[in-house]
């Protein structure tokens, strides 16, 4: 939506709360890896990744995550920025996703697994459903409104992103304490957690009609076709698959039923 009113006092301190946390955010794998404190989380995953990996490299994609939401945060602070209808609905459900990111590092460095699941369910839903709640707002705004890629872009990146942490963190703590549920095969968990994360990475995509979202989960995906395709092949070919499944369905969602929305 177009931004056309001046912020309020109350709603510039919420701005500089967003700024605070977008920055905690940030920091704070940069603190956590420079000064060794606990572990890495290369380290932390390590320990029950055995039913579902992802390759390292998929991880990079933190660099343009946390660049969005500095730029997100950022332009909110700056006097000029009005106040619209996303910028003030997503303003605290975002500063607590930002936080929660940020303290997720530093329950990952202390080992506290079970700590790490709630922190990143928690910022998922803390993003995901006030996205969901303004979805209509958020397919209403414009291909070349800021909103949409100040505002949009940078939330429905990080929420894609933690749509596939979520789960991947979740499974490699119940292999580390040894709970996965007997129903299935360890295996059959992490072809289960693909294809929910594929289901639900469709769903959210329907909603809000944005790539930002889908792309996110479609890179992780391949990250787990890349890591897994020698020793779990039909593992690692379903996670191929549910990426390319998810990219289609993505575009045919995003330009097909709602012509111009992302299109110049």
């Amino acid at each position: 939506m177009i931004a056309i009113e001046r912020p309020t006092p109350a709603q510039r301190t919420r701005r500089l709360a967003v700024l605070a946390a977008a920055v905690f955010a940030v920091i704070v794998p940069v603190v956590q890896a420079l000064g060794g404190f606990g572990l890495s989380q290369a380290e932390f995953a390590a320990d029950g990744n055995q039913t579902l990996r992802v390759a390292g490299y998929a991880f990079s994609i933190w660099s343009l995550i946390y660049l969005g939401i500095l730029i997100y945060a950022g332009r909110q602070a700056l006097p000029q920025t009005g106040e619209s209808v996303l910028i003030n609905r997503m303003g605290w459900p975002s500063a607590v996703a930002f936080f929660g990111i940020g303290f997720w590092i530093v329950m990952a460095a202390m080992n506290l697994k079970a700590a790490s699941v709630l922190v990143i369910f928690a910022a998922l839903l803390a993003l995901l459903l006030p996205m969901l709640a303004s979805a209509r707002a958020i397919r209403a705004t414009g291909a070349m409104e800021r909103d949409r890629w100040f505002v949009i872009w940078p939330l429905a990146a990080l929420a894609g992103w933690l749509t596939v942490a979520a789960p991947l963190n979740l499974i490699t703590v119940a292999t580390a304490f040894d709970a996965l549920p007997a129903a299935l095969s360890p295996t059959g968990w992490a072809v289960a957690a693909v294809v929910v994360t594929t289901l639900v990475g469709i769903g959210v995509t329907w909603a809000l009609r944005t790539m930002a979202y889908p792309l996110p989960i479609a890179w992780g995906l391949v990250g787990a076709f890349v890591a897994e395709q020698e020793i779990k092949p039909v593992l690692a070919f379903t996670a191929l698959a549910a990426a390319f499944v998810l990219v289609v369905a993505g575009v045919i969602v995003t330009f097909g039923l709602r012509r111009g929305v992302e299109r110049r």
